[in-house]
């Protein structure tokens, strides 16, 4: 039997049902499902008895070292009565059902026993690798440095949860038994893990989504003028390819289907269910939808988080529930999803036309603006594979659909239309690593706190700061819906440029220098000078001139610019510009090609390359109606490729690290909400991370000011207790250099004075340098942001400062010191000795470490860091 079922200590004077909030979760399993985790309470014991009962004869003696055909009263006890600290223990709860157990329990002051069991029926869905993630996490906040566990050598699957976690484990074999040990703290190899494990999962779960291999309409009506009717017809219109089932209690059929009165009622299985019903009759239909096993239920219904609080609270009750239940929710309020794939062909949305198959996924947060959307897609000629609409993304979220694309076959470019990312910090670690191998174009809505919510948690960050954020995750963002389309019609049909310089090839002169005029303020460079073929040149030499300039070494993209002449249809031109593309495909395969041609929008027929399906593909050349927009939409694809081939670097976490020690320190000052840390609490804090504070003290009257600069060492300076004051030159709040007593007495009176306060920091001078300000703040949109600049009233008055989202790698630490316009004063501007920006990078590194461990921070400001050649000081 293992060490559990032996006599142990005592749990402390704890109320068991009390445990931290925070490790609840919902968690999506591996075949897509998911479940609640959280701490068990003793009220579970009824459940854990069920479970054990539903467990093989095998997996009991695999988990207990025996027969163990009951669990006796006094172990039921100690299972399900923990301390939540030295005996901690997770169940993983599926409707009205534990399926899984994982706990631990202290041995020593760094190292803790972990056993799990998993039901029979839901083993090989990743439950085990989940429980073993999240103890390690609440592990960790208790102090623990290392979990043991014995196991039966014949154990191959627990075994394999532990092999395959990322931890460095170290085995010992004795007598049928394998012993393992491994520390807990989070290795490169054991985060990789996990992000690998969060992104198949999530991918699953969307998966299931979209291809469903049967479709519930629950609301679907007979009237024309109701959205059930819209939904339903929508879904037989696009040919899916399995079977539809409408629900109607009031018809036996809708539209010539068998309908029934409820899903329940439906005698085959049931993937998906779009539900079309006033938002009061939700939550039946949840009921109903639960008990036949549907795995994903799309809500168009409106009326929840979006009319006021009591909508929302029956929005996260529904949510709450579908989740617990295993269930994926799209909504409320959406427009819903579709899939192009001609083996599904679905289209439950409202919009009434499937759009033509391509490669191009879709997130829109808006369900009112999806119809359009989707309309403009068709007419310009931009494919779609899959598209997800998902109103008020009560759970499945934008970042559920960048997982999916990433390893989706069927989609190379990603759009987003987004009001507000649900999880900001996870938005920019998935849109870095898509965009590194797929384009991902934004338009993000609700930068100027359109909703009250925005407004209330606003920053003043500024526009070109917000342009740095999305770059430094490869986002191409875009104002406009219709700039989100000139931009994926490049990103769809055309190849990454491999440089910045442009050909422009044109029958007008004027519209060759718009051309010309666009692109140099964009930041292009025009690799030859642009041809002019005249008005009257026919449309071989038209063709003659692109083929010229798709030839020349000195040509990274091609911009057209076309005037249809008088005599000669444009059709003709266009002919001969596919043509002479075709010709040259090895060469066009490698150069994008726009232009303003038919003063067409999207992709005409005339330069269209045809799938099988008739569908432009690669190799369309995308028209505009103006030079300024075909220009404006390759230098966004430009400066895409450009940052693909920069080094991004590796996320780095600096040596010295006490992630353990700053939970404690965070937890004990977070009884108020918001709290502003004590001196003496924050210098804690910052030294768990490396960021060491010049010595300092606080003194209260004038002879302790003197002890205090003897005690520190001269020379000293002596700052007023009041924050306001030190950013005030004209009212002198601070007191540099003092070497000597009676100056320490006369700038301390000085101080007083000036503040109305006895209270005064005393500090041992730093060495000299560059007088630079480093901080954390949180924003609505990014998440916590890194910010970085020089000091001053001059820099302040520019907005010189730069910014990065945490996380944040070695290359974006590195540029962020680079950034501000004032960073050459660090680099030894005018003979001047350069500061140490390996030190400075360290030091921002730092601070993003504890960002990303402690997103309760808010915010941090570090100012002065004084940067010299010996490293930065604060």
């Amino acid at each position: 039997m293992s060490r559990e079922h032996q006599a142990g200590a005592r749990d402390e004077d704890h109320d068991p049902f009390d445990y931290p909030r925070h490790w609840e979760a919902d968690v999506v399993l591996s075949d897509g499902g998911t479940v609640h985790l959280r701490p068990i309470v003793p009220s579970d014991a009824d459940r854990i008895v069920a479970l054990h009962a539903r467990l093989s004869e095998r997996t009991r003696y695999l988990r207990y070292f025996g027969a163990y055909p009951r669990i006796p009263a006094r172990d039921l006890e100690r299972f399900t009565t923990v301390d939540h600290h030295h005996r901690v223990a997770f169940v993983a709860v599926l409707g009205d059902d534990i399926v899984a157990v994982g706990r631990y329990e202290r041995l020593d002051r760094d190292s803790a026993e972990v056993a799990f069991v998993v039901d029979d029926a839901h083993q090989g869905r990743g439950l085990g690798s989940i429980l073993l993630e999240h103890l390690a996490a609440a592990a960790s906040e208790r102090g623990l440095r290392r979990f043991v566990a014995e196991i039966l050598a014949e154990n191959a699957a627990m075994t394999r949860v532990f092999r395959d976690a990322g931890y460095q484990v170290s085995r010992a074999f004795e007598e049928g038994l394998l012993h393992l040990e491994f520390d807990i703290d989070p290795t490169e190899e054991s985060v990789a893990v996990a992000r690998a494990r969060e992104q198949a999962a999530e991918a699953r779960s969307v998966h299931n989504l979209l291809h469903p291999r049967s479709v519930a309409v629950v609301g679907a009506s007979a009237d024309p003028t109701k959205i059930g009717y819209a939904v339903l017809s929508n879904l037989l219109s696009a040919d899916f390819t399995g079977p539809v089932y409408p629900v109607n209690p009031e018809h036996t059929s809708v539209r010539g289907v068998r309908a029934y009165r409820s899903v329940v009622d439906i005698p085959d299985p049931v993937d998906l269910a779009v539900v079309s019903v006033p938002a009061d009759q939700v939550e039946d239909v949840l009921d109903g939808a639960l008990a036949k096993g549907v795995k994903a239920l799309v809500i168009v219904s409106a009326g929840f988080a979006e009319v006021g609080p009591h909508g929302l609270d029956a929005e996260q009750r529904l949510v709450s529930e579908a989740r617990a239940h295993g269930m994926r929710v799209v909504g409320p309020n959406a427009l819903g999803v579709l899939n192009a794939d001609p083996a599904v062909r679905l289209n439950a949305t409202l919009a009434p036309r499937l759009p033509g198959r391509g490669r191009t996924g879709f997130f829109c947060q808006s369900g009112a603006l999806g119809i359009a959307i989707l309309a403009d897609a068709e007419a310009r000629g931009l494919g779609l594979s899959t598209f997800v609409s998902a109103g008020n993304r009560a759970d499945v979220s934008g970042n559920d659909l960048l997982q999916y694309w990433e390893t989706d076959p069927h989609t190379d470019v990603v759009l987003l239309y987004l009001e507000s990312f649900g999880n900001p910090r996870k938005f920019a670690r998935l849109a870095r690593r898509l965009a590194r191998s797929k384009p991902v174009v934004a338009v993000k809505s609700g930068r100027h706190a359109v909703r009250p919510q925005l407004a209330a948690t606003s920053t003043d960050i500024d526009e070109s700061s917000v342009q740095a954020l999305f770059d430094q995750a490869g986002v191409v963002r875009v104002d406009t819906l219709a700039q989100l389309f000139d931009t994926a019609l490049v990103f769809a049909h055309q190849p990454l440029p491999r440089g910045p310089r442009i050909g422009i090839v044109g029958n007008s002169s004027a519209i060759g220098m718009l051309a010309a005029d666009t692109a140099r303020a964009q930041g292009l460079r025009l690799g030859i000078e642009p041809v002019d073929v005249g008005s009257q040149a026919p449309p071989e030499s038209f063709a003659a001139a692109v083929g010229r300039a798709l030839e020349s070494d000195e040509v990274d993209a091609l911009v057209v610019v076309f005037v249809p002449p008088v005599a000669t249809p444009g059709t003709a031109y266009a002919g001969a510009l596919r043509e002479v593309v075709g010709e040259r495909a090895a060469t066009a395969a490698e150069k994008p090609i726009v232009s303003t041609f038919l003063a067409a929008e999207g992709v005409p027929d005339q330069l269209a390359v045809t799938g099988p399906d008739g569908a432009p593909g690669p190799g369309s050349i995308p028209s505009y109606p103006s030079p300024e927009r075909a220009v404006n939409s390759l230098a966004r694809v430009v400066r895409y490729a450009g940052w693909r081939r920069r080094p991004h670097g590796t996320a780095v976490r600096p040596e010295g690290l006490d992630p353990a020690r700053a939970e404690a320190i965070v937890a004990e000052n977070l009884a108020e909400r918001p709290a502003t840390l004590h001196v003496d609490e924050m210098v804690r804090l910052l030294g768990c991370y490396g960021v060491e504070v010049v010595p300092f003290r606080v003194v209260s009257g004038e002879d302790d000011a003197v002890a205090a600069a003897a005690e520190l060492g001269y020379p000293v300076t002596l700052k007023a207790f009041d924050d306001r004051l030190r950013d005030r030159p004209d009212l002198a709040g601070v007191r540099l250099d003092l070497i000597a007593e009676d100056s320490v007495r006369v700038g301390y009176r000085d101080l007083r004075d000036v503040s109305g306060h006895d209270d005064v920091y005393v500090q041992r001078m730093a060495p000299k340098g560059v007088s630079c300000a480093l901080g954390l703040q949180d924003d609505p949109s990014f998440g916590t942001l890194v910010s970085f600049g020089l000091s001053g009233v001059v820099s302040s008055l520019l907005g010189d400062q730069a910014y990065r989202a945490v996380p944040l790698t070695d290359v974006d630490a590195a540029n962020l010191v680079r950034a501000p316009r004032t960073a050459p004063l660090l680099t030894g501007y005018r003979g001047d000795e350069p500061a140490d920006l390996d030190a400075l990078r360290d030091l921002v590194l730092r601070v993003a470490a504890l960002a990303e461990d402690h997103p309760e921070v808010r915010a941090l400001a570090l100012d002065p860091v004084l940067a010299s050649p010996e490293g930065p000081s604060s």
